[in-house]
């Protein structure tokens, strides 16, 4: 998972290391407030080494000083998407709530910063790790989907984290395809046809790269021909031998195509 440390501070893992390496205790250590001595420097390195270590906690402390005590330090902006990691990586239901004010209030006081597109993309990722199983409730997949979205729209130049984000959104959009098919074979298993034939033609309508496409082609298809649409069922068993030769579903498409062709025959 991209990390802002390694998006837009390299230079920090050196101090990463080093105060990685000198060990020192599990509490944060709070230096005295004072930007003559680059206090805020020090808080940004120690929150830095701490995230690394996933001390979310510690690492948070350091963050929030910095936030609180240092509006015009050059590490200010950075500190907050740190207390917005920090959550994002303690990964509970009320971490991620969090996380996402975090990272929505940089949005809103930061639009214009470099690491404004990193933001958005992580707003976009909290969404997705709280994607559920394609038999649940959808609308956690769908937020990932626009925060996504948005994302390639409000920054095309944002070249290092498109092709992260272009592969988080065929994901969130694959999972929603998988909602949508387990729902219609619910329909098609209790013959409720109607039900199954809206939601496997949404399927095509909406995501036609969706990985299963096969098995909507054949569901959809046996829909159909169990409502007396056999003219509309052809073309779909049809798609299966013409794109997915090696299928599962081929040779029942095939026996399923025969039989349709000799009653439209008849």
């Amino acid at each position: 998972m991209t990390s802002y440390w390694q998006y837009q501070l390299p230079g920090v893992f050196l101090a990463i290391a080093v105060l990685i390496a000198c060990g020192g205790g599990r509490s944060a250590e709070i230096p005295e407030i004072g930007l003559d001595q680059e206090t805020d420097r020090v808080l940004f390195e120690r929150g830095s080494a701490a995230l690394a270590e996933n001390d979310w906690r510690r690492a948070r402390e350091y963050f929030v000083q910095i936030r609180d005590n240092y509006p015009q330090s050059q590490f200010r902006a950075p500190s907050r998407l740190g207390i917005g990691e920090t959550y994002e990586q303690e990964g509970t239901l009320e971490a991620y709530v969090r996380a996402l004010d975090e990272f929505q209030d940089f949005l809103s006081l930061y639009p214009t910063h470099p690491s404004a597109p990193y933001a958005q993309y992580k707003v976009g990722m909290v969404h997705y790790h709280q994607m559920r199983i394609p038999e649940r409730d959808q609308q956690e997949t769908l937020n990932a989907i626009q925060e996504f979205e948005a994302f390639l729209e409000l920054y095309p130049a944002a070249e290092d984290l498109i092709p992260e984000v272009e592969q988080k959104l065929r994901e969130s959009r694959n999972r929603l395809s998988e909602h949508h098919f387990a729902v219609g074979r619910f329909y098609f298993r209790f013959e409720t046809y109607p039900g199954a034939i809206s939601r496997f033609r949404q399927i095509l309508d909406e995501h036609p790269e969706y990985t299963a496409l096969d098995e909507v082609y054949y569901y959809l298809g046996e829909s159909l021909a169990a409502t007396r649409n056999e003219a509309e069922a052809i073309p779909y068993f049809a798609r299966i031998l013409e794109e997915f030769d090696s299928s599962e579903y081929a040779a029942l498409a095939k026996l399923r195509l025969a039989d349709l062709e000799s009653l439209e025959e008849q």
